[in-house]
């Protein structure tokens, strides 16, 4: 598979010019730009905020009726969300009132058998909030002084930190067009998607800066490796999702594991976005950086 990939996307950078090659992800990049704040004018955040950082109340019970009779039960309350997985109904509330919140759990728990229950306070969720913003911001400013220090060379190590900052906003307007919330689990894997960006991005560099040969033969080199290694976590993610998502299908037993399934879906489409960025945005820049510094084509 990755070979029949390789193939297709080299042909497709060697038919194509810089500028061309450039367009489509920063395209992409601008739609993402644009949904985010979108979502930010309407909502004050740029992603859907889960309950991990508003504050909730998340309640999940054994029965067979389906999720849209619950919506339409607990329509007094500030229900968000209601979905079947399996032989149980997951049910999501917003920040409410003690009392509004203490009626509700003496209504399920006299209702319903095998009642979870998980609340959050919206204090507690702000602060989580918080973190998981100095986190992301952390990460990022530490991989960008990483890069600089790695290749110090202003262009280049510029090319690896705008495809990383476009991976994540890629990703992150996903989510909000998937309907994916913030999660501790999404911010996870949008922390992974900088690592796995860096580590691609940093492989192609490294082959076009710090290798003999012309930089379309090096690009072609770091390509087959590159390709390889993110299809193959591709694969493993993808049986994640499946498996995290869909098996209430082979057992009524099982249960769909959200967190697993969030962190998948968005770990596959940040890489998705990354071989998007690394052999297009990335592999465009380096190409005119070697043409400008070596103009006749000659071997490094």
């Amino acid at each position: 598979m990755e070979v029949g990939l390789t193939e297709r996307l080299d042909s497709f950078v060697r038919a194509h010019s810089d500028r061309q090659l450039a367009a489509i992800p920063l395209a992409v990049f601008l739609v993402a730009i644009i949904i985010l704040g979108i979502m930010f004018a309407s909502s004050g955040a740029p992603v859907r905020l889960g309950m991990e950082f508003e504050g909730g109340t998340l309640i999940s019970v054994s029965s067979q009726d389906p999720a849209v009779s619950f919506e339409q039960k607990y329509a007094d309350y500030p229900i968000t969300d209601a979905r079947e997985t399996g032989s149980r109904v997951i049910m999501q509330f917003g920040p409410m009132s003690n009392e509004q919140q203490s009626e509700l759990v003496r209504d399920v728990t006299s209702t319903y058998s095998s009642v979870e229950i998980k609340q959050i306070g919206p204090l507690y969720g702000a602060s989580l909030q918080q973190q998981a913003i100095q986190a992301v911001i952390l990460s990022f400013i530490g991989m960008a002084i990483m890069v600089f220090l790695l290749f110090k060379t202003f262009i280049p190590s510029i090319a690896v930190v705008l495809s990383a900052l476009s991976d994540i906003l890629i990703a992150a307007a996903f989510m909000n067009v998937a309907g994916i919330e913030l999660s501790l689990g999404t911010v996870a894997a949008l922390l992974m998607i900088i690592g796995y960006s860096v580590d691609s991005d940093i492989l192609l560099t490294t082959r076009v800066l710090k290798r003999r040969g012309t930089p379309q033969e090096n690009i072609s080199n770091a390509m087959h490796t590159g390709i390889t290694m993110t299809t193959t976590t591709l694969a493993a993610l993808v049986v994640m999702y499946l498996v995290s998502t869909y098996s209430y299908l082979l057992s009524p037993s099982l249960t769909q594991i959200t967190l697993l399934s969030d962190i998948s879906i968005v770990l596959i489409f940040g890489l998705l976005a990354d071989l998007m960025n690394t052999w297009l945005l990335n592999t465009s820049i380096l190409r005119w950086y070697a043409a400008g510094r070596n103009p006749r084509g000659r071997k490094a």
